[in-house]
Formats: structure tokens, sequence, C-alpha cells
């Protein structure tokens, strides 16, 4: 399998502007207090994925964020494993893209990574990587 294509907050800002579709795959909790606001954002948390991923079109340009780009990451690759061919992952998540002034809904208080099992007090084993 390929390694999953990585594209900055200003990329994925310009690829949404072209289309291309944002899945925030961040728990409830975390969009609750701060959400990305770009039209058409797809809400799939981390923890509900493997069961909904098949609510992403897969001929459509696809961006995959999360808080820092962890959760993200393995959500990509497990769509490239699952044929998906146009899915790329948001590098340092809405983190980043709060950091350059794009448009967020709510006040972003989590700025750390958070934990892929659905933990949003921060990784699992206490190491910054996820579980």
């Amino acid at each position: 399998m390929n390694s999953a294509v990585e594209v900055c907050p200003t990329t994925a800002l310009k690829m949404i502007g072209e289309g291309a579709l944002l899945v925030d795959v961040r728990e409830r909790e975390e969009v609750a207090e701060a959400s990305f606001d770009v039209p058409g954002v797809m809400l799939i948390p981390y923890s509900e994925f493997d069961e909904r991923f098949r609510e992403i079109p897969a001929d459509r340009d696809v961006i995959i964020a999360c808080n820092v780009g962890e959760r993200s990451l393995m959500a990509t690759r497990f769509l490239m494993h699952n044929g998906y061919r146009n899915a790329v992952n948001m590098q340092y998540g809405i983190v980043r893209w709060a950091e350059k002034g794009f448009p967020v809904k709510g006040e972003l208080k989590r700025k750390q990574g958070g934990c892929c099992c659905g933990s949003t007090s921060g990784s699992s084993n206490g190491t910054g990587s996820c579980c």
C-alpha cells in the first residue's frame, strides 16, 4: 500500500474551495468546543470510523482531519486500505488550521493530541503517541 498523502491546512483550505469534502474524525465533545467553519464538513468520530466510513463518497476528493493529525492519518490509511484513492490527511489538524486564522466556530481549547480510542484527555499511554 502506498503512503498516505498529507497536506497542510493551507492546501486543505484551497482543496475545500475546489470542492473537496472535509471529514472531521474528532470526537463529538471536541467538536462541541470548536469546529471547522466550512460548508458541508462531515463528522465521523474516530471511535465510529470503521462502522461509518462508507458514508464518505469514494468518488470525491476527501480531506481527513482531527486535532493534530494523528487520528486522521490512521483514518486516511484505513480509507486507502478500503479502496479510497482520493483521501488525504490534513497535517497538524484543527490546531494548525486555527493558528493560521482559518475559519473556526467556537474556541479551541485542546492544543495537543487526543487519543485515537475516543479519549479527549490526551494519549492513552502518556507518551504523546496514539494508542
